[in-house]
């Protein structure tokens, strides 16, 4: 659910990047609000999605990206034989500990960002089959692209939560308010 996010100010296009970000994150965070770990993991569809798979997969790809942009490797290296798992909760893992951990990732992004040079600043691709060889992206692009990749799965959550338990976006956004 699109929820308002203010203005930025004149000329932080970082601030408003960033802004658009933390609201699609918002709504991600919403669909998991009252729910069991059991119903976190539920797939209520013909998809392998569940909300909880949900959570990690989008946390794991903001940290990828971020890793990415500094140069750095990511966390979890994926391939063809692992991709899977980034969209289940395994072992261990908890709805609270992806949600914490996301909140670490948020916070490096918010700084890393910001303290960038430019977002025109661009670092190479990773020698991936699914990239452009010898590709590069700018931070502005990373920036887009995780606006981009955390709304298309706020959809899917949406969608997941509402076949759970009928609770749309709108009760969602009550439920934190009231919360």
């Amino acid at each position: 659910m699109v929820m308002h996010v203010p203005a930025e100010a004149k000329g932080d296009e970082r601030g408003a990047l960033l802004a658009f970000i933390e609201e699609q994150r918002g709504g991600i965070r919403r669909t998991l609000l009252g729910l069991t770990e059991e119903q976190a993991r539920i797939r209520p569809s013909a998809s392998e999605l569940s909300l909880g798979g949900l959570l990690k997969h989008v946390a794991e790809t903001e940290q990828g990206w971020i890793a990415r942009a500094k140069q750095e490797s990511p966390a979890v290296r994926r391939d063809e034989s692992n991709w899977h798992e980034t969209f289940q909760l395994l072992g261990d893992e908890t709805v609270a500990s992806q949600l914490a951990y996301w909140e670490q990732v948020a916070a490096e992004t918010e700084k890393f960002i910001r303290s960038a040079p430019s977002l025109d600043d661009t670092f190479p691709l990773p020698p991936d089959p699914w990239f452009p060889p010898e590709g590069r992206v700018s931070l502005r692009w990373v920036c887009l692209h995780l606006i981009r990749e955390t709304a298309r799965h706020a959809g899917h959550a949406d969608i997941i939560r509402e076949s759970l338990d009928g609770k749309t976006a709108f009760e969602l956004v009550a439920l934190e308010q009231a919360g």
